[in-house]
């Protein structure tokens, strides 16, 4: 147990822990002074040197939040922060992976009909077409 408490003790965890502490006192505070609209869809990542840095998930709600600036600055400033600027960034958010396709296949019913259809076309071009079809979906 010694040795796992003296590796949270490392100069490097404690920083990162320092750093999470301020991501997340920032992000109360984005999420106390923001429209809920905006507030859902960017995030705070600090507030440093009275700049208070933002994330964006998209370029239309880093727009609309810089419309806002001097509004979020006064609400900033009734919350007891001293920040003279907001910095709003575009970090987006990877998407799902894309759906694979369905291949639908015709039904025995479908098929059937098609080669008679086939039949009745043969010698044209259409004919053809609807004869591969009817054999492919056998």
């Amino acid at each position: 147990m010694r040795q796992f408490n003296s590796l949270l003790k490392q100069p490097e965890l404690t920083a990162l822990n320092a750093r999470s502490i301020e991501a997340q006192v920032a992000q109360e505070i984005w999420k106390a002074v923001a429209p809920d609209n905006l507030a859902q869809f960017s995030h705070a990542s600090s507030i440093k040197n009275k700049q208070f840095n933002l994330f964006a998930d998209n370029s239309a709600i880093a727009a609309k939040i810089k419309l806002f600036i001097p509004s979020l600055l006064i609400k900033l400033e009734n919350q007891g922060c001293e920040v003279t600027s907001i910095q709003v960034k575009v970090q987006v958010k990877s998407g799902s992976p894309p759906k694979t396709k369905r291949i639908k296949k015709l039904s025995s019913i479908a098929a059937i009909e098609l080669n008679q259809l086939s039949e009745k076309l043969s010698g044209t071009p259409l004919g053809e077409a609807l004869a591969r079809l009817a054999t492919k979906a056998k």
